[in-house]
């Protein structure tokens, strides 16, 4: 009797905690059109995988009344689960239960999990829904909160870091997502935001909505501070799904291989480029006529869209992509571009996953705008971060290769593994019509007939310089090859880059233009 006794307190204890803040706040939930914490963790893990600790936790705070207030879990529920499989460590803060706020218990069940995950070398889900630091705890919070970042520090290029945001993620709460390799919005639910629209009205004196100020569109399209935009919490977990099918689970691991598929015919690398120079085109049908079964998995897709970043696989392996956008200015590298994709040239890195770029651009946005807001050390970043890669880096120059982007965009000179152009690459200091304005401007001026000469001097400069056949006799590109022959080259440079081995100088660590 007495162990079924306990068996049925076991039970009842279970049910209560299972239950979050109550069914009243379940219900409120669920009006706002969210999924509860739980019902979250089962639709991203594989069925019946999830198992959960640190169920019976609750807080200690004395203040404000704290003692007379049960908070089933703290407001957070944490374990480990699979995913395809494969194993990962979990969390998700309940609203239910004070709104998801932070305290001294809720940070050290979320921390305690972290360390679960760098210790055994799993992936970290984390799905943000909170109201923020739990005020009646005081400092408390704040140090819970310091806890967790320094954490995601440590974790930073170890295990891959995915956060969710599921409802509001104010204040320091959103620096945690900040630290991670990849945030998931959906649409009218994600909040991020430092400071709320009450706080801005009340010193700024401004109206703005939450959706406005910090809403899941804003945060993928303008801050950039979210990769993937989702209209529902399942179509959100179905991305992280697939990304997790890209990915290692450890920085000591390759992404698991996948069975090698061909492209698919639709996607005729010879006729995508058009016969003009000057005319755009999309650099992802490029990247879909030499990707296994034409399937791209695009990161920040909404954000600075002159550069493409994002997965694909060649005979099955995973690689990671980096290719200019001629529909978006041209393609031109600026402050945001940058930014976007040196961080995921340092993911891949971290993660033994080889690079290949895709160059065709004008070289850096000029302007006001982008002088006084950094140009210069963003731009820098993608410089660092490609020259600091060592995993196999290949480069195909498509088309326009110009100043300062045609260094920044993975040359040999930063350290490209190879290097190959197509026959209608034109790598240059400047465009051939620039250059022919400067460097012959006194005959173009007193030439008889201007435009006649200047187009002579075009095409003279452009035979000298802007082909890829100078830069190959330089040794600067490896081999000029006909477009069509662009996969088999890649599929040969990765196989015999498997055992790519670097040596660089010791030191503790770099210092990136941050």
């Amino acid at each position: 009797m007495w162990l079924k006794d306990k068996i049925l307190e076991f039970f009842s204890k279970k049910e209560i905690a299972s239950i979050g803040g109550g069914k009243k706040a379940v219900e409120k939930q669920l009006a706002m059109g969210k999924m509860t914490a739980r019902e979250r963790i089962t639709a991203i893990l594989d069925a019946n995988s999830f198992h959960e600790y640190d169920m019976f936790v609750t807080h200690e705070a004395k203040d404000f009344g704290m003692d007379k207030k049960d908070l089933p879990g703290d407001g957070v529920i944490t374990g480990t689960g699979t995913i395809l499989g494969h194993p990962v460590c979990i969390f998700a803060q309940d609203f239910t239960v004070a709104g998801g706020s932070l305290g001294l218990a809720h940070a050290r069940k979320i921390t305690k999990i972290m360390d679960h995950s760098i210790k055994l070398g799993i992936p970290l889900i984390g799905i943000n829904d909170s109201g923020g630091a739990r005020i009646q705890e005081g400092v408390n919070s704040l140090a819970g909160y310091g806890e967790i970042f320094y954490r995601n520090t440590l974790a930073s290029g170890v295990i891959p870091q995915i956060s969710v945001i599921l409802g509001p993620c104010a204040g320091g709460a959103v620096y945690s997502p900040a630290l991670t390799d990849f945030v998931f919005v959906v649409d009218k639910i994600s909040k991020m935001f430092i400071t709320g629209p009450e706080v801005i009205k009340t010193v700024l004196g401004e109206d703005i909505s939450m959706e406005d100020l910090g809403g899941a569109r804003v945060q993928t399209e303008i801050s950039g501070n979210a990769h993937f935009f989702a209209n529902s919490e399942l179509e959100c977990f179905d991305q992280i799904k697939k990304l997790m099918t890209f990915i290692p689970w450890n920085n000591s691991k390759k992404a698991a291989p996948y069975p090698a598929k061909p492209p698919k015919p639709i996607y005729d690398i010879d006729t995508i480029i058009p016969n003009e120079p000057s005319k755009p085109y999309d650099i992802r049908n490029i990247i879909k006529s030499i990707s296994d079964d034409s399937d791209f998995f695009e990161i920040q897709e909404l954000f600075a869209p002159n550069i493409v970043i994002g997965f694909m696989r060649i005979e099955g392996e995973t690689v990671g992509i980096v290719g200019n956008q001629p529909l978006v200015l041209a393609g031109v590298l600026d402050i945001d571009s940058s930014d976007k994709a040196a961080r995921f040239i340092r993911f891949c890195d971290a993660f033994n996953i080889p690079l290949i770029t895709l160059v065709d651009l004008p070289g850096y946005l000029p302007g006001v705008d982008q002088e006084h807001n950094g140009v210069i050390r963003h731009g820098a970043k993608i410089l660092y971060a490609y020259s600091e890669a060592t995993v196999p880096k290949i480069t195909i120059i498509l088309r326009k290769a110009y100043g300062g982007g045609y260094i920044a965009m993975c040359s040999r000179h930063l350290g490209a593994d190879f290097v190959f152009a197509w026959p209608i690459a034109e790598i240059a200091v400047m465009g051939p019509e620039g250059a022919a304005n400067i460097i012959f401007k006194s005959e173009i001026a007193n030439s008889p007939n201007p435009n006649e000469t200047r187009k002579q001097k075009i095409l003279e400069y452009t035979e000298k310089f802007a082909n890829p056949y100078v830069a190959a006799a330089k040794g600067h590109v490896d081999a000029v090859i006909n477009p069509s022959d662009t996969r088999g080259y890649l599929i040969h440079s990765l196989k015999i880059s498997i055992q790519k081995k670097e040596i660089r100088p010791t030191k503790k660590h770099g210092i990136p233009p941050f």
